[in-house]
């Protein structure tokens, strides 16, 4: 089979030239498209987006670096600052820019000296830094250490030196539970606010206490700095500099002075003072001790620092005041008897006390163990004579006292610029049914009416009661200088009703009482109060038989609590004051919550005197607190290298050695004094004791 040959195709020079001239024309309207697109586009970069490369153009030359304003101070009533800020020179690093973390950490340690535990919390801060977000170095650092850093930025990537202001605490520890601190923004505060100023290098917000309260009132505008800089980053000159705006001050009704003698006055003691203006309900102080020096936290806190304040058994990093909840003990007895005036109970009825009572099938004890005999208002409240109030209270039931325990501040919610509070307790039939789905009994009346059982207050809520029954009116406590506050109501109980209650407390105190040990040494001065103990453990039968062992025999946490509210003076209520010794067992005189309160108060009559008998008994207490826990430090670190094999162990009999210095150097608890030691035992394991 044949196949037809192709046509053979004839090419001329016309079909030549038709073809060529059609792919330029294509290949010249395809370049003419790249070449107008090209020409779009660098119209649009050069024009449109001018300002955009310009930016960019000007990053690379010039460094734009926020400046961090300085926070407001926090100043006292008379415009002592509390909390301030001071110029220093600091070192932080930017994680991001950071090559080799760990020979730049080695390399600025060296530099500056620091301690391994500082290397430590750099090395985890690192480790746990997001992006940008900064970590401090250090800070408060010699002009010297601040050049040694800025001229080897070259060979520091990550690192950021800077000259700024830091906040500063002159009282240290004795502020910081009522003033709190400040630290760096955590990556989760910057995530949810996207501000640039979070991640600043040495900028600070609020943590805790009234910093983190007033956080956005005392933080100010940023400035911002322009420099010009090298490829690699080396600074060449300044360009311009846009100085920051400080931050609002706030003034509070505190007293920088009382405050600092309150927290110095607590001794070796963990526990609160509360002071209150009975006046307007200003608080003028609010201490509680041990705490934290706020200087260290807002420095960046070292790990061995943060181990040695968590351990401690007196638990220096909770606010006693507003987080510690107590039972009352004792000293709710005033407010009972002001509860059995209003219903109808007159102050001379009597009650025969043989140091014990029996209801239901419980023997109720009361602290004189040999009773008190035939005793009035009056007497019981002077020599807190617990069978007194177990009868009576019996006779006008439950209620009756809640409510007026209400009306004198116990188990309120104060409208206070603090994070974190506890409220307390006030209990009922009404609040144990729907708490425990129980009914109320008679034991249980018989335990609240001595502030045992159910019932809890804090320090700040029993200042306030004491400032209640000082004045009759429903005072509310304040901490800003000049707020504007309603008129406080009345308690409900008439003045002469409180007069009695008055008279029967500076009974306690001037007249034979529980609470001797708070006479004031002010001529002409007499303050009124009321001291209590409350127990934490149960006293059995047994031990009872035997003999109730003393609170120097027990470990700390089973130690009573010492408590004392009151007011000052007497006859014209001024001030009131509520002191609770946490497990202080009443064992030292001079650190006992009635003599505390007392000294505390005598400071606003004569700073001088009282300033003069501290420094005396802080030479026996080891110095002041910051001296103490200096010294606490240094053991601590001592006792960690022992513990890692970094220092020798020290020989047996220098150990033995320091140990009976150590024990020489420790003052022996004193004896209760004859006007105080009947006001001991009162609460539900003490009174309370097994059935038989």
């Amino acid at each position: 089979m044949k196949f037809p040959s192709p046509k053979r195709q004839i090419i001329t020079e016309a079909a030549q030239s038709f073809t060529f001239t059609r792919r330029t024309m294509v290949l010249g309207a395809i370049q003419g498209g790249i070449g107008a697109l090209l020409a779009a586009r660098m119209a649009w970069i050069s024009i449109a987006e001018n300002e955009k490369y310009t930016l960019l153009s000007e990053s690379n030359r010039v460094n734009l670096t926020l400046i961090p304003p300085r926070r407001g101070w926090i100043i006292d009533r008379n415009g002592r600052p509390l909390a301030n800020n001071r110029t220093d020179f600091r070192v932080d690093l930017i994680p991001q820019r950071v090559v080799d973390a760990d020979a730049t950490v080695k390399h600025l340690a060296q530099l500056l000296s620091l301690e391994s535990d500082e290397v430590d919390r750099i090395r985890e801060e690192l480790d746990k830094s997001a992006g940008f977000r900064p970590v401090q170095v250090a800070d408060k650092l010699t002009y010297d250490q601040y050049a040694a850093v800025s001229v080897r930025l070259p060979d520091l990537p990550g690192v950021a030196p800077s000259q700024g202001f830091s906040r500063h605490y002159p009282a240290g520890s004795t502020v910081g539970h009522l003033l709190g601190y400040v630290g760096a923004a955590t990556a989760e505060e910057y995530k949810e606010r996207k501000n640039p100023l979070l991640i600043t290098p040495g900028f600070k917000v609020g943590k805790d206490g009234l910093e983190r309260a007033f956080d956005e009132h005392l933080t100010g505008q940023p400035g911002a700095k322009r420099v010009e800089v090298t490829a690699r980053g080396k600074i060449v000159r300044e360009l311009t500099t846009r100085p920051d705006t400080p931050g609002h001050s706030i003034k509070l009704t505190i007293d920088a002075g009382l405050q600092e003698y309150a927290g110095r006055r607590l001794a070796t003691q963990s526990g609160s003072v509360v002071v209150i203006d009975c006046t307007n309900g200003d608080v003028l102080a609010m201490a509680s001790m041990p705490s934290f020096d706020p200087n260290s936290f807002s420095d960046g806190i070292s790990q061995l620092e943060w181990a040695m304040l968590s351990q401690d058994d007196h638990v220096p990093l909770r606010n006693k005041t507003l987080q510690g909840l107590y039972p009352p003990g004792s000293t709710v007895k005033p407010m009972v008897a002001l509860a059995l005036l209003e219903a109808g109970i007159g102050p001379q009825e009597t009650v025969g006390c043989a140091g014990a009572l029996r209801v239901g099938n419980t023997l109720f004890h009361c602290h004189k163990r040999r009773g008190h005999g035939a005793v009035n208002m009056r007497t019981a409240i002077a020599q807190s004579c617990d069978i007194y109030f177990y009868q009576m209270a019996q006779r006008i039931g439950m209620d009756r006292i809640a409510a007026m325990a209400r009306r004198c501040g116990m188990g309120q919610r104060f409208d206070l610029p603090f994070p974190s509070q506890s409220y307390g307790t006030v209990p009922d039939p009404a609040w144990k049914l729907k708490k425990y789905d129980q009914k109320w009994q008679v034991y249980d009346t018989v335990n609240a009416t001595i502030g045992q059982g159910y019932m809890l207050i804090n320090p700040l809520q029993m200042a306030v009661m004491a400032a209640r029954l000082a004045t009759g009116k429903q005072l509310m406590p304040n901490f800003l200088h000049g707020a504007k506050r309603p008129s406080p109501s009345s308690v409900g109980a008439s003045e002469e009703h409180l007069a009695i209650i008055r008279d029967a407390m500076s009974a306690v105190v001037n007249g034979g009482g529980t609470g001797g040990a708070a006479r004031m040494a002010i001529p002409d001065v007499l303050i009124a109060g009321k001291t209590g103990t409350a127990q934490v453990r149960r006293i059995t039968m047994a031990e009872r038989a035997g003999g109730v062992r003393r609170d120097a025999s027990l470990a700390f946490k089973l130690r009573d609590h010492a408590l004392f509210q009151g007011f000052a003076p007497f006859d014209n209520p001024r001030y009131a004051v509520g002191c609770i010794i946490e497990h202080g067992g009443h064992m030292i005189r001079n650190e006992d919550a009635p003599m505390i309160a007392s000294d505390t108060l005598s400071y606003l009559f004569d700073p001088k005197k009282a300033m003069e008998k501290l420094e005396t008994l802080e030479k026996g207490w080891g110095g002041t607190p910051t001296e103490r826990q200096a010294r606490q430090m240094g053991a601590f670190r001592l006792a960690r290298a022992i513990e890692k094999g970094e220092v020798p162990p020290p020989a047996a009999d220098n150990a033995s050695n320091a140990a009976e210095a150590g024990n020489s150097a420790t003052p022996s608890p004193a004896p209760p004094a004859p006007d105080e030691a009947g006001d001991v035992p009162p609460p539900p394991g003490s009174n309370v004791a097994d059935a038989p």
